[in-house]
């Protein structure tokens, strides 16, 4: 009973607050500016796995199954919001025409009036905290958007020398990725009025969660396959040192380990270097390494889930752990 009980979808328990949060959530957007409007029903139309609503909703049900509050429907589009502008700012960062099979809104709009766009949304996110003087949930996620920024930047500092180590590879994803999760489980905990002992246990269940989601990524662009039918290698191609590729380097011979650092930083643009790349890495078992690391995180997320109340909400986060593993986007 138990084992078929953990195979239930993540999102089931919420069904209905996800429904509501779908409808509630544009209303966050709105303004009276023709061409800034145009460009919010444009970013809500572009919505995702709504992942991280669905952290908070889940957690904060987990403490506290009854009823979900207005605050946690608010703390949840907190979230999404700051969310949703990171990523329009990264992709002027990356200089990315897409983002989720559709034109990017700086591809759209161009640059200038996508930054502004994001902003705005930041904008959003501290007004709706402190009109409702939610300033324990602000304070999580400013957190989280602090992390963030210096995970980017010292992304970008340790690319330029290519000198990523694993330690530094940790902190990196911790900061650009897990903060976030762990942004949103405390969100959910603090806002159904737990105390900080509690909202500390769920904050470190969404940093495991968020650990294992990020190397599930890194471990995906070495597993998914473009038109050619070989790896994409985007992350090589932006010269991004991730878990498999540091550790293939750290067990490589000289000479393979002198051929990987050329083709990141000489041939990223060569298929047949980075087909080669790619390759090697696996022969040296960075891939087996990386998803044994994802593992560990995964067996840390749930055991602090152990600490968490019986309920589907503690059921479905189990759940939501294996699919981190799992996906296949």
């Amino acid at each position: 009973m138990q084992a078929t009980r953990n195979k239930m979808n993540f999102k089931d328990p919420i069904q209905e607050e996800l429904k509501q949060f779908d409808q509630s959530f544009p209303k966050a957007f709105s303004s009276k500016v023709p061409l800034l409007d145009l460009v919010l029903r444009y970013a809500v139309r572009q919505k995702g796995k709504r992942l991280r609503p669905a952290l908070v909703f889940l957690t904060a049900k987990a403490f506290a199954p009854a009823e979900v509050s207005k605050k946690t429907y608010r703390g949840a589009t907190l979230v999404e919001l700051m969310h949703t502008a990171t990523l329009v700012h990264d992709d002027v960062v990356d200089e990315a025409a897409t983002r989720r099979g559709a034109f990017s809104i700086s591809a759209l709009w161009k640059n200038k009036i996508a930054i502004l766009v994001g902003d705005y949304m930041l904008s959003r996110v501290l007004l709706l905290a402190v009109e409702h003087e939610d300033h324990d949930l602000l304070k999580h996620v400013s957190r989280a958007v602090r992390e963030m920024s210096e995970g980017e930047l010292l992304q970008i500092e340790k690319a330029r020398r290519l000198d990523i180590d694993e330690k530094v590879y940790d902190e990196i994803i911790r900061k650009k990725t897990a903060s976030l999760m762990a942004a949103c489980c405390a969100v959910g905990a603090a806002s159904s009025g737990q105390d900080a002992e509690v909202i500390a246990q769920a904050q470190a269940f969404g940093e495991a969660l968020g650990m294992a989601f990020q190397i599930q990524d890194d471990l995906l662009d070495y597993q998914q396959f473009g038109a050619s039918g070989k790896p994409t290698g985007i992350d090589v191609k932006e010269q991004k040192m991730t878990l498999p590729l540091i550790y293939a380097l750290s067990v490589a011979q000289s000479k393979d380990k002198r051929t990987l650092m050329s083709i990141v930083k000489n041939k990223k643009e060569d298929p047949a270097s980075i087909a080669w790349l790619m390759t090697k890495v696996r022969e040296l078992g960075g891939m087996d390494y990386a998803a044994q690391r994802m593992a560990t995180w995964q067996y840390e997320a749930k055991a602090q889930l152990r600490s968490f109340p019986d309920s589907e909400a503690k059921i479905a986060l189990s759940s939501l752990v294996d699919y981190i593993g799992n996906r296949a986007h």
